[in-house]
């Protein structure tokens, strides 16, 4: 089913959402991210009947259910803490999400079946919940918004009380679920390796409003805003004067002593990001490779291992930067010193690398 959001808005307190637009294909996974604190459950739970707005229109399948009730919209939802209930086994907990009358004919305990067999928990069908993990105890979630073979589903924070191994395992089973049955999806997150594993496109929220919308890529490497650049890691954030190069045309950043080229025309007072795999570290002494761009006199302060790749953190001739560098490059560097603080390089941003912020 397809979901669209018209003009959305409600409130609590001194707390707005609004107003909203959204438009999430049928078959599509899109995912709302935010800080706490941003609206990203109040969301969810109008879109799924448990809140009121104070004015616009939710469309499911291109019905208006805005005033409808949950069980009438056709949607499965789980919520953070999966609210289970303690005094019922593992398919009773199913079985609730057929509603009372399916529930207690036997079709409905073979549809509770086959949902626990897809879901991987068949064999804990008779088993209290009380006594589950983490994982298991999310599966029966599922199960039971699963259950009713709803054509949306909304997640909130589905996988935030598990270990790591167990939400990799638990998403990529979502993705499976999601490709055998067709449904569309709306899954509420803040942790962006979470994001990227589910979604199609994705929302940033702030402050009760839609700040980016685009696939998660757009997001991590064009932020639109300083929100946008912070929330998405983003760490070199820098604020300077922009002026017009009159030399080579197009535009300078004017930035402790260092003139940056500047993708876009521009001038006046400008915040700008570098995202910090876009920083690059040369041997001292190197020639600067093609393409322009600001090279800079740069000292390794800090190095920390982070798995993946390895976070520099450095002191410039201008700003103090943060590199995030492939095992490949740090092996480049290394020459009879080492990769180790106090070592001097040069660093290297390109033009199309600096990222233009609204405030």
């Amino acid at each position: 089913m397809s979901l669209e959001v018209r003009g959305l808005r409600f409130r609590i307190g001194s707390f707005e959402l609004g107003e909203l637009d959204l438009a999430v294909e049928e078959g599509e996974s899109f995912v709302v991210l935010g800080p706490p604190g941003s609206g990203k459950t109040l969301f969810l739970e109008c879109l799924c009947g448990l809140l009121r707005p104070l004015s616009g229109r939710i469309l499911i399948g291109g019905r208006d259910v805005t005033s409808l009730p949950p069980g009438k919209r056709g949607i499965g939802y789980v919520p953070q803490d999966y609210a289970l209930f303690p005094h019922l086994s593992v398919e009773g907990n199913i079985l609730f999400g057929l509603g009372k009358g399916r529930a207690e004919k036997e079709e409905g305990r073979k549809t509770a079946a086959r949902t626990a067999d897809l879901l991987g928990i068949g064999s804990l069908l008779s088993r209290d919940v009380t006594g589950l993990s983490g994982g298991e105890r999310q599966r029966v979630a599922l199960a039971r918004a699963l259950v009713r073979k709803p054509g949306l589903l909304l997640l909130d924070e589905p996988v935030s009380a598990l270990d790591e191994a167990t939400r990799e395992k638990v998403i990529q089973d979502l993705r499976e679920l999601k490709r055998e049955l067709g449904f569309t999806m709306v899954y509420v997150c803040h942790n962006l390796e979470e994001a990227f594993g589910v979604a199609d496109r994705a929302g940033l929220m702030g402050k009760g409003k839609f700040l980016q919308v685009g696939p998660m890529g757009e997001l991590l490497r064009r932020p639109e805003t300083l929100f946008a650049a912070r929330f998405m890691r983003c760490e070199n954030i820098m604020s300077g004067r922009a002026v017009r190069d009159v030399e080579d045309g197009g535009s300078l950043l004017l930035l402790d002593g260092v003139r940056l080229p500047l993708p876009v025309e521009a001038e006046g007072t400008l915040t700008v990001a570098v995202r910090p795999e876009e920083v690059r570290l040369l041997p001292a002494g190197g020639s600067p490779p093609a393409g322009g761009g600001v090279l800079l006199e740069a000292r390794l302060e800090r190095v920390e291992d982070r798995g993946g790749y390895t976070k520099a953190e450095i002191t410039t001739s201008g700003p103090r930067l943060t590199a995030h560098l492939s095992r490949e490059e740090v092996e480049r560097l290394r020459g009879r010193e080492g990769f180790r603080p106090g070592t001097e390089y040069l660093a290297w941003i390109r033009p199309e690398s600096v990222l233009v912020l609204r405030g």
